[in-house]
């Protein structure tokens, strides 16, 4: 065991001050609408922060330690092509807006809205099963991550002729307070704790990455590690990664392409897409949200190079035999086929080496702040699965409206049942490859048609149920497909008996097919795909069955359909260039400032990724250049992240003394329980 006394001192004072928070939120969860979106009472920083917390999580981070263990710094370049594409999200308020004025407390409610109730139910379906299956794997990768940062026994002896598995226990453990803290207030809560978590663990990630670079690691130790990768596989120069089978150019260029598409369409943080004051603070929150790759990317890409740096570096040789020895404990045994033991060790590198290479205090330090990744992203996703199916499943069949205490149980129950799913479907699931590939193909099954259904929905007043249908339809179907070859293990390849003429032999091409798309096309192409085919589908069907134009004005509250005391923007009340683009009259004081400032990040980064792509295309660039201006961002990043750290932490706090006043002064609502009532109702 890798954790001493202090260090789990630690970690139990997080707890508790996480309980703490969650205590006071209880009183507040009165009602439906407080339970599912806070009463719509977020500020822009309490949701950036929170949002951001519940996006990281233990998974998240493990995704990234194992796609930058493997490309370093080249992953950091070519996101950086992103710039344009964030400037125009963030500042128009691409989706988030629109799906703000429309006031829905889910997605598939704002889908009754605007095609049917029968779409609502299947696209409710859909994203929940879609939702607990990849939200299955998160207690697994997280209690193992946790078993190899603390170098905790595969069993825990009780007597001499009885002990437990760690597994299983930690798992049902951390579900378990994730599960409290959403049962006591709902979406206050989950905000709050949220809120507080990423504070935290933003403020932990910045001493790390500090020690790291100061105090565990010379920058010429790194280095030499990052230049020994073989050519076409390159750690330093963006231009050299053609041999990259997965991360390559192309898995880049995909995630740039799909930043418009999937706005919103993952559902697994659905309750910040409602819990906004108003439309415009939605919009800035998504604005701000940028800033957090400023902290949690710098730490997925310091925290790995310096592992493989102690992984290969002949400084380490101590360090390097003392993780092997960790990793060994926590992989032997578990799995007899290599291919599952070997994606096993990629996840569990990190921690292993973590929680060598981190001294006492800092390491109590590291676990509580990914204690805190793995509650903020539990919670959350409880809380989103759990509240999709009762509200866009169960809800639409009843025609009698729901008691709020009935209502209520509901929801808790539907929380508990998604946290007995997840914790059973992670017993019995098989690592068969990286944990972002099987997060990406799962997130296809709803958001390949999804994303053709929301943008269609707010923008296009001649899409129909049709053409949302058959995009659902299509992506769900191509994503499924693509989960199930993928989770096949390569050693049931050859299925297909040869004893049946020629059926065998289609059958075997069709074998043939599904390993190729097993073995050579990833996740991310596969994803691609889908959404190219869903948004086609969507288009072309619309377009052959519109008979007349859908009343957008009235859906998104505008014009003669405004409510009282809502000050949000129409286009039709945009004159200038400026308020065209999304600086609206909503932008007064120091939101100008704000957006000006935020958005000159991305702005200057794509400058940056024009002037060098263009510049390292016409002129020999050496490593060692790359690795200097590597060095100068690692640094500058750093402290610009420390900065926004602080100026969010503070404004944090702010927002969540102004929720707590207007949670107080709230009034219930028993009508918005998220029912859609039409007119002949």
């Amino acid at each position: 065991m890798t954790m001493h006394a202090i260090d789990w001192a630690i970690v139990v004072g997080m707890v508790v001050v996480l309980i703490c928070g969650a205590l006071i939120t209880a009183r507040y969860a009165r009602s439906v609408s407080g339970f599912l979106a806070a009463e719509r009472c977020g500020g822009r920083y309490l949701i950036c922060v929170a949002t951001s917390m519940a996006q990281v999580g233990v998974i998240s981070l493990v995704w990234f330690f194992e796609q930058n263990y493997e490309v370093a710094y080249t992953g950091i370049w070519w996101p950086l092509a992103e710039g344009p594409a964030m400037i125009i999200i963030a500042i128009s308020g691409w989706v988030v807006y629109r799906f703000r004025q429309t006031r829905a407390m889910t997605l598939a409610q704002f889908f009754e809205m605007r095609y049917s109730r029968n779409f609502r139910v299947f696209a409710g379906l859909i994203a929940y099963f879609s939702g607990i299956i990849n939200f299955g794997i998160f207690p697994a990768v997280g209690a193992r991550f946790f078993m190899a940062l603390c170098g905790l026994p595969s069993d825990i002896l009780i007597t001499d002729a009885f002990s437990i598995s760690t597994f299983p226990l930690l798992m049902g453990i951390l579900l378990g307070i994730s599960l409290a803290f959403t049962f006591m207030g709902g979406q206050i809560a989950v905000m709050v704790t949220d809120f507080l978590q990423g504070s935290f663990a933003n403020i932990v990630f910045a001493v790390v990455m500090v020690y790291l670079l100061l105090f565990a690691f010379r920058w010429d130790q790194v280095s030499t590690t990052l230049l020994e990768a073989p050519a076409g596989k390159s750690m330093v120069d963006p231009l050299d990664i053609g041999q990259q089978s997965h991360f390559n150019l192309w898995y880049f260029i995909i995630g740039v392409i799909s930043l418009f598409y999937i706005t919103l369409g993952w559902q697994g943080t659905q309750g910040y897409n409602c819990a906004a004051r108003n439309p415009h603070e939605a919009k800035m929150a998504n604005l701000l949200a940028g800033w957090r790759f400023r902290v949690f990317m710098l730490i997925v890409l310091v925290v790995p190079i310096c592992v493989r740096t102690a992984v290969n570096h002949a400084d380490f040789t101590e360090q390097k035999t003392a993780i092997e020895q960790n990793l060994e404990t926590q992989t032997g045994g578990i799995y007899d086929d290599q291919e599952m033991t070997t994606q096993l060790r990629k996840q569990l590198r990190t921690p292993a080496a973590l929680g060598v290479l981190l001294p006492t205090g800092l390491l109590g330090l590291w676990c509580a702040a990914m204690l805190a990744a793995f509650i903020s992203t539990h919670d959350t996703y409880l809380h989103s699965w759990g509240v999709i199916f009762i509200q866009d499943v169960v809800l639409p069949f009843r025609r009698k409206p729901l008691t709020q205490r009935q209502h209520l149980r509901l929801l808790r129950a539907s929380i508990f049942s998604v946290a007995l799913f997840v914790f059973l479907f992670s017993m019995m699931w098989r690592p068969t490859q990286y944990v972002s590939m099987f997060l990406i193909i799962t997130g296809a099954v709803f958001v390949g048609g999804a994303g053709a259904a929301i943008i269609g929905g707010l923008y296009w007043n001649r899409g129909t149920a049709a053409g949302a249908w058959t995009a659902m339809l299509t992506g769900s179907i191509m994503a499924t497909v693509s989960v199930v070859v993928k989770q096949v293990p390569e050693s049931a390849f050859p299925i297909i008996p040869l004893k049946y003429g020629w059926l065998s032999h289609a059958m075997l091409y069709c074998e043939g097919l599904l390993w190729h798309v097993r073995t050579n096309i990833t996740g991310q192409e596969l994803n691609f795909a889908t959404i190219c085919l869903a948004a086609g589908l969507y288009v072309v069907v619309s377009l052959l069955t519109y008979r007349k134009p859908f009343n957008l004005d009235r859906m998104l509250h505008r014009g003669q359909y405004r409510i009282e005391g809502d000050d949000s923007v129409a286009p039709t009340e945009c004159k200038t260039m400026w308020e065209k683009l999304g600086f609206t009259k909503e932008f007064v004081g120091r939101d100008k400032l704000i957006a000006y400032v935020t958005l000159a990040w991305p702005l200057v980064w794509t400058a940056v990724f024009v002037a060098g792509t263009v510049y390292a295309l016409n002129f020999d660039v050496s490593d060692e250049k790359w690795l200097t201006f590597w060095w100068g961002y690692t640094w500058f990043t750093l402290l610009c992240g420390i900065a926004v750290t602080i100026w969010f932490v503070i404004g944090g706090f702010m927002d969540l003394r102004a929720m707590f006043s207007d949670l107080r002064a709230a009034r219930i609502d028993a009508t918005d329980d998220g029912r859609v009532v039409r007119d002949d109702e």
